[in-house]
């Protein structure tokens, strides 16, 4: 490889990486992945399986609180006796927010269903930046801030997490990783956790 060829391929490489680094650091890579990944799973390749995961006789641990962005605590005790549909998230997180529009058209279909609730759960270290993040966004579904911790039900290896604990406390559906769960079959499913 000539010199002049080498200096070419140094100069293009070193482009690409100043664009990647522009991106990260104005913290508009995980805004771009996020919106990928949205359209992605508009495509319907990444649904939730349904199929029962080998958590069903795990009960749910009812204990723990959070804040909402309006600095009012949550008792997870308030959601005993009715589903609930619980997403675990973060502000930085790309497949998070790659779902959340998903989520919020799920929840104005079945948000008037009797016993049926949503939380969903920001992770950030840094109460503002999940209250930055989630302000201005037209999504409509209950928010929260892990500012209390979580608990033993709630620990996870990765985000997002989706959970849905049925009323007799036990955990019916685990997922690790994004899915779009505004789909028929999905609805249809939360519903019939409470007949």
């Amino acid at each position: 490889m000539s010199k002049s060829t080498f200096l070419k391929e140094l100069k293009s490489w070193g482009l690409i990486l100043s664009f990647f680094a522009f991106l990260y650091f104005t913290g508009l890579l995980p805004v771009i992945q996020g919106g990928i990944q949205s359209a992605l799973l508009y495509t319907g390749l990444i649904t939730p399986k349904i199929e029962r995961v080998d958590l069903t006789n795990q009960n749910f641990d009812y204990r723990g609180k959070f804040l909402d962005f309006e600095g009012k605590e949550i008792n997870l005790a308030e959601f005993k006796g009715k589903t609930l549909f619980i997403n675990l998230w973060a502000s930085w997180c790309g497949p998070c927010r790659a779902e959340m529009p998903h989520i919020s058209e799920l929840y104005k279909k079945v948000k008037d269903e009797p016993n049926l609730e949503f939380l969903l759960i920001g992770l950030d270290n840094d109460f503002e930046k999940s209250k930055a993040f989630i302000q201005g966004k037209s999504w409509a579904f209950p928010t929260a801030h892990a500012s209390y911790g979580l608990n033993s039900s709630l620990q996870s290896e990765s985000i997002p997490t989706t959970l849905v604990i049925n009323p007799q406390g036990k955990i019916v559906f685990y997922q690790e990783g994004m899915s779009n769960f505004n789909t028929e079959e999905f609805r249809e499913f939360l519903i019939s956790q409470n007949k």
